[in-house]
């Protein structure tokens, strides 16, 4: 068992040193028609940050609570993440995880949900790692999130109960597993949108490794 989780991390970490989208004609760049989104992170789970609106994407069509007011001010951003569904909305920190769901996941995975959240103007960090995209390659990040996304039937999407406040979550396609985690998802959307991004990216940190961090004022 040990061997195999050694052998799968340094998988893991190999996967997201084989770059792809790495050429001149990224989507990346210091553009005068870009759109800026964030990369973020809690050091396990990455979502991505984006413009509620742009001239491209409104994201109150597809998650119409998500732009209600936050403390009396009208959300500006837009996070959404892709994750396991009993951990999403079942465990509120990682000390609630119970060793039953952990050994689930790591055995056979589980269904996915769709974490979506609203930020006031998002200040960038370590953890929140701005990047340039191209209009171009901003609608495909878009479309490649909503595949994530169930038909709605021609209504309202439904949220589902979770136990975080303040975000919502969403039934989504896919299965999650250890390979194919919410990681690996960000990393696909990402690459989708034409972004340098590593092969397979199960963990946090291959994915934040192809984003450069903010640089810190001077003094």
């Amino acid at each position: 068992m040990a061997l195999a989780a050694g052998l799968f991390v340094l998988a893991g970490w190999a996967g997201a040193l084989i770059p792809r989208n790495n050429d001149a004609d990224s989507a990346a760049g210091p553009r005068a028609d870009g759109v800026e989104v964030m990369v973020e992170t809690n050091g396990i789970h990455t979502a991505i940050v984006m413009p509620m609106v742009t001239q491209d994407v409104d994201w109150r069509q597809d998650f119409p609570g998500v732009a209600l007011a936050r403390g009396g001010e009208m959300p500006t951003h837009v996070s959404i993440g892709w994750g396991e569904r009993e951990v999403f909305l079942d465990t509120p920190t990682w000390g609630d995880l119970k060793i039953g769901t952990a050994l689930r996941i790591a055995f056979a995975g589980g269904p996915s949900v769709m974490r979506v959240a609203s930020y006031v103007r998002p200040a960038p960090g370590p953890d929140h790692r701005p990047v340039v995209i191209s209009r171009a390659g901003y609608r495909r990040l878009a479309r490649s999130i909503r595949a994530s996304l169930p038909d709605a039937g021609g209504g309202p999407r439904q949220p589902l109960r979770g136990v975080e406040r303040g975000d919502t979550y969403y039934a989504a396609l896919g299965h999650y597993t250890l390979a194919n985690s919410c990681n690996t998802w960000t990393g696909e959307r990402l690459a989708d949108a034409g972004l340098p991004m590593g092969r397979w990216t199960p963990f946090a940190g291959g994915v934040m490794r192809w984003i450069e961090p903010p640089a810190t004022p001077g003094p």
